[in-house]
């Protein structure tokens, strides 16, 4: 039997959910997923410019285990710009490190519940409009 895989630490959430070919209508082009975790191992190792042992350690796992993601990320972005392909950023086997909201009319990202003021542009003010993030993380027992 398979040992059950960790959750892996996100810090925060990516800004968007995802990207579209420039010029070509998003009803009429295919998309590849690229997981939360997948999104973390680019976001740390090319953007934070990170050593691989570091980024393994903020996930918490393995140095192994953040390659065989990054590389799977990888593939993922490397299809989708090859084959002109959306990017959808979702799912995947994560946790994040706090608790998470997005605003539903404008699509601001709200660290804690706490933090939420009135989005400029926004005409509803309220938990109603608060997509709670943390709800899509899986957890290691699922």
């Amino acid at each position: 039997m398979a040992r059950p895989q960790k959750c892996r630490k996100i810090c925060n959430p990516p800004k968007m959910k995802g990207f579209k070919p420039f010029g070509m209508p998003l009803c009429k082009v295919d998309h590849v997923t690229l997981s939360f975790e997948e999104y973390e191992c680019i976001k740390l190792l090319n953007y934070d410019m990170l050593m691989q042992d570091k980024a393994a350690e903020l996930m918490d796992i393995s140095r192994p285990t953040l390659t065989r993601i990054y590389n799977k990320a990888l593939k993922t972005l490397a299809i989708a710009f090859v084959e002109g392909k959306a990017i959808e950023i979702r799912g995947g086997n994560f946790q994040f490190e706090k608790e998470w909201y997005r605003c539903n009319n404008c699509h601001r990202l709200i660290e804690g519940i706490e933090n939420h003021i009135q989005c400029k542009g926004c005409k509803l003010f309220g938990k109603e409009e608060l997509i709670k993030l943390n709800e899509n993380q899986l957890t290691a027992e699922n």
